[in-house]
């Protein structure tokens, strides 16, 4: 039986976790997952986070994304960037997939909203990938939209999947067996959420994370050093405006350097962040909006962006310590990440429990 990063006794940063210690603390998100393992060539899937339970194109939130190295197929970004705003659900998928994952988003959304499209308006969907081509047959196309659709109908408030299930199905992480991962931390009254998918890396990559001098056994074969990805999804209840959601996910860079990504050539390294605080209407009769957001130079931001390395660091942990070795196509497997090696890795033991008020910020 696996265990998370805090079941194995370690802890990541100074703040208290939520109550699941997930993404999913966010109030109203909800993520659910389709996985694909079928035979001894599939292990690939679909995972759906919902920002809320209602319509999202009718009611969009605030969103930011920042891409730490652009190898990547994802899609609706320029759209996130240009307007500062979500729309759809979240999809992450495998790299080949993004075409027909894309289009069982659109199918969702077209349902839900039956006078879109017919005139000016159209639709964003943003979709995320990984390559999990090691483990499975990427070229069998075997995601199709109904596996989207299936996903987003699987979504619910308290998902705390980790590992191999939905788009972490085939993933790899410094040629351990990794998925998906999630994190939350409590700020200052407000909760900050996270949700990884670990693909980067490779053997000769972990002393970025654990040291130098790491003797290893060598395993039979391993996924190619080169290639790769993470996705990162960060999300808060906080009231942050589209620029300061931004520069949120901009600081989750800090906590995939922390667990040892270098962001590689061929490695796609993206960010999305969005915030439940307050949603934008799709279409009313008025020419302004008014929303209130926390000032820059406030304690809960300061404090939210530091959590932000924190959640991110923690999230990848826990994709790799709660995920089982796996086989896949061809006879290639995928090593259990070993949790002796979490020694070396610099965590304290411990760490703030759920429910705790954080600690005063330096300002305070």
């Amino acid at each position: 039986m696996r265990r998370r990063l805090r079941e194995l006794g370690y802890s990541v940063g100074r703040f208290p976790t939520g109550e699941l210690n997930a993404l999913v603390d966010v109030p109203d998100v909800r993520v659910g997952h389709r996985t694909l393992v079928e035979g001894d060539r599939l292990r690939t899937g679909v995972t759906a986070i919902l920002p809320h339970g209602g319509n999202l194109y009718e009611h969009k939130v605030l969103g930011g994304c920042h891409v730490v190295n652009g190898y990547g197929k994802a899609t609706g970004l320029t759209q996130l960037v240009e307007l500062g705003t979500i729309e759809s659900q979240l999809l992450l998928t495998n790299t080949l997939s993004v075409g027909p994952v894309w289009e069982g988003g659109l199918r969702h959304l077209l349902d839900l909203n039956p006078g879109a499209a017919r005139d000016r308006d159209t639709m964003n969907v943003i979709v995320g990938e990984c390559f999990d081509g090691w483990l499975s047959d990427a070229r069998a196309l075997a995601v199709r939209a109904e596996h989207a659709l299936e996903a987003i109908a699987a979504a619910v408030p308290d998902d705390t999947s980790e590992g191999a299930v939905g788009a972490g199905t085939g993933t790899t992480c410094f040629g351990f067996k990794s998925g998906v991962g999630t994190s939350s931390r409590s700020v200052e009254g407000y909760v900050l959420g996270c949700l990884v998918v670990s693909n980067y890396g490779a053997r000769r990559d972990l002393q970025m994370l654990v040291g130098p001098d790491l003797e290893l056994p060598e395993a039979d074969a391993e996924p190619p050093a080169d290639g790769g990805s993470i996705m990162i999804v960060v999300a808060t209840d906080a009231p942050l405006s589209e620029r300061q959601l931004r520069r949120l996910a901009a600081r989750g860079a800090f906590g995939l350097g922390r667990a040892g990504s270098f962001a590689s050539n061929s490695s796609g390294e993206y960010v999305i962040s969005f915030s439940t605080a307050q949603t934008v209407p799709h279409r009313v009769e008025r020419d302004r909006e008014e929303f209130r957001f926390l000032r820059d130079d406030s304690v809960a931001l300061h404090d939210l962006f530091e959590a932000a390395g924190d959640v991110v660091q923690e999230s990848i942990l826990n994709s790799l310590c709660s995920a089982e070795a796996m086989e896949g196509r061809d006879g290639n497997r995928a090593e259990a990440f070993p949790y002796e090696l979490l020694e070396r890795v610099g965590l304290p033991s411990g760490g703030p429990r759920s429910g705790e008020g954080p600690p005063q910020g330096p300002f305070a």
